[in-house]
């Protein structure tokens, strides 16, 4: 009788402990299908500080976005896209925001990994010309004789000398005074220099805010002049993505969705980036986001084609405009550079 009841109260302690496995959670078990499953970790590099371009990221991340769709998403600040392109190369970001043809060239390295973009946020490149008619330049072709600021690290100078070709306009005759990329604005608003080259939505609006009138501005943006170059782009990880496919549309659906916001949002979408920033303007950031919305991310090819893919002809003739001044040791293709397979369909990518 002594055994039946002791077999019985082991009976009873083995159910109990099977019960308590199932209801307390074994840390063994894998998750059912229907528990939720902890957020992905994903580092995300922008390769500037946080000002209005950057407003698709801010909004993914204060409305949710990247969250709804598994994703905790830590932003961090590169000094340039030389910078966050390594960082992605070397696995310290799974993400970046980069100038799509500074990742062109770092393709011609010959240890270069295979990282390509896979959504373009910036249909048209920012590269511009900032001049002032005070100072004779009313046409690009004025810029002839006149000093060009340049700062260090700008690289919308790289493309400079094929658009003047393209624009007869002889390179050789503008002279360029390289500066700090902090006095860029400063120089040209007390006339040290007659014009500066950079980008539209920063420098053009920068002036403004310095108290340059805008009729005295003249803003000569490299697109309006043949020049055939994307603009910002989002990298991956290529051992990132093979890993986590997934997680790589999940972050392209939530970005599109925060570019929706902006977009219909501006005012909204500029006051959640200001929050993010030392000492900004809400009235300078939302003038910046509105520019950049119309100059640079909502154009023609991106109302026609849906947000985020290429033109591969367009991105192949953009190429042999970057070849005219550097020299490849192996020309890359639009299919070396850009990987639409983590695009969602055209019918989430249109924006109206």
């Amino acid at each position: 009788m002594r055994v039946i009841r002791t077999t019985a109260i082991r009976s009873i302690l083995a159910a109990l402990i099977g019960l308590c496995a199932n209801v307390c959670g074994d840390p063994n078990r894998s998750l059912a299908a229907d528990e939720p499953r902890p957020p992905i970790a994903i580092q995300f590099s922008l390769d500037r500080p946080i000002e209005a371009g950057a407003a698709p990221f801010i909004l993914a991340s204060a409305r949710g976005l990247f969250s709804s769709e598994g994703l905790a998403v830590t932003i961090n600040l590169a000094s340039g896209s030389p910078d966050a392109i390594a960082r992605v190369a070397a696995g310290s970001s799974d993400f970046a925001l980069v100038d799509i043809n500074e990742l062109i060239r770092f393709h011609d390295k010959a240890s270069a990994p295979p990282i390509k973009a896979v959504f373009v946020l910036f249909n048209k490149s920012p590269y511009a010309i900032v001049a002032r008619k005070s100072r004779g330049i009313h046409a690009l072709s004025d810029i002839e004789g006149k000093t060009l600021g340049v700062a260090e690290g700008d690289l919308s100078i790289r493309l400079w000398p094929a658009l003047a070709r393209q624009n007869g306009i002889k390179a050789a005759s503008v002279k360029q005074n390289r500066i700090s990329a902090a006095v860029r604005e400063p120089i040209l608003s007390a006339g040290q220099v007659d014009a500066v080259a950079g980008f539209s939505y920063l420098s053009a609006v920068n002036l403004r805010d310095r108290g340059v009138p805008a009729d005295d501005l003249a803003v000569f943006q490299y697109a309006d002049y043949g020049c055939e170059a994307y603009g910002f782009a989002i990298i991956v990880n290529p051992a990132f993505a093979a890993r986590k496919p997934e997680a790589v549309k999940g972050f392209l659906r939530a970005v599109i969705a925060g570019t929706q916001l902006a977009i219909r949002e501006p005012e909204r979408a500029a006051d959640e980036v200001v929050s993010r920033m030392d000492g900004g303007s809400r009235d300078l950031e939302l003038e910046r986001l509105r520019t950049v919305i119309s100059d640079n991310i909502l154009t023609g090819e991106v109302k026609h084609n849906g947000i985020g893919g290429i033109d591969t002809a367009r991105f192949e003739r953009s190429i042999d405009q970057i070849a005219e001044d550097f020299k490849f040791q192996k020309r890359p293709t639009a299919a070396d550079i850009f990987d639409d397979t983590f695009l969602p369909p055209l019918n989430v990518r249109l924006i109206n």
